[in-house]
C-alpha cells in the first residue's frame, strides 16, 4: 500500500468511526475547505452540499443522531480514493436497515469529496 493510500485509509477510517461512535466533534479536523458532498437522498441524484461548513454541518447532524447505527462492512483506499461499504440501522427490526457505500476523495489530509449511494429496491 502506498503512503498516499495509507493516509487516505486513516482519514476515511477516522471519518467512519465518528458515525459509529456518535462523535461528531471528531469530524472537525477531517473536512477540507473545498469539500463537496452528494448525499444518498433524495433520489435520483441526492442533495448537494458545497464547502466545508455545509458538509460538516450535515455530517455532524447525522453522526450525532443516537437512533442511527452505522456499521462498516469494508473500508479500503487506493491513492486519494477511499471507499466505505456500510450498513445503517434505525431500529432493531430487520427491515429497518439499508446498505450503502461512500466514495471519498482525500487531498492534503482532508476529505474534499464524499459521494453517497444506497442499495435501492
Amino acid at each position: 500500500m502506498t503512503t498516499e493510500s495509507k493516509v487516505t485509509r486513516d482519514i476515511v477510517e477516522r471519518f467512519h468511526n465518528a458515525f459509529e461512535k456518535h462523535r461528531p466533534e471528531d469530524l472537525d479536523d477531517l473536512i477540507g475547505e473545498s469539500c463537496v458532498l452528494e448525499n444518498t437522498a433524495p433520489a435520483p441524484d441526492g442533495a448537494l452540499y458545497e464547502g466545508r461548513e455545509a458538509c460538516l454541518a450535515f455530517w455532524k447532524k447525522v453522526a450525532s443522531s443516537a437512533n442511527l447505527a452505522f456499521t462498516a462492512e469494508e473500508i479500503s483506499a487506493m491513492g486519494d480514493r477511499g471507499i466505505i461499504r456500510w450498513q445503517l440501522r434505525w431500529s432493531e427490526r430487520e427491515a429497518d436497515r439499508i446498505r450503502g457505500v461512500n466514495i471519498m476523495r482525500v487531498r492534503d489530509g482532508k476529505i474534499v469529496e464524499g459521494l453517497g449511494y444506497v442499495k435501492g429496491g
